[in-house]
């Protein structure tokens, strides 16, 4: 038996992932039986959101990560780590200014 490839427009792609964290209690199941879609699909949309967020996009990686997006990624979170220790250390030194 073959399996019907469906295609999915990107509003619907965004559309999925916003109902999914719009409910974080309904289980990933219940989220793609509501909207008529395998669950593996969903869930990989989702990852991929997840993962974007995470790297400091707004949009979602589609695919595999080459290595310079991984490097990107490891950069921009290197440069916030940097960014967040120097704030710590200008209001320290504030402080013990006093």
């Amino acid at each position: 038996m073959s399996k019907t490839i469906r295609r999915y427009s990107n509003d619907f792609k965004h559309d999925a992932v916003q109902y999914v964290e719009s409910h974080p209690d309904m289980s990933m199941q219940d989220a793609a039986d509501n909207l008529g879609m395998p669950k593996e699909t969903l869930y990989g949309w989702v990852k991929a959101y997840r993962r974007k967020l995470r790297a400091g996009e707004s949009e979602p990686i589609k695919g595999n990560l080459t290595d310079d997006e991984k490097e990107i990624i490891r950069l921009k979170r290197e440069l916030k780590d940097t960014q967040d220790a120097l704030e710590i250390l200008k209001k320290a030194i504030s402080i013990l200014g006093d």
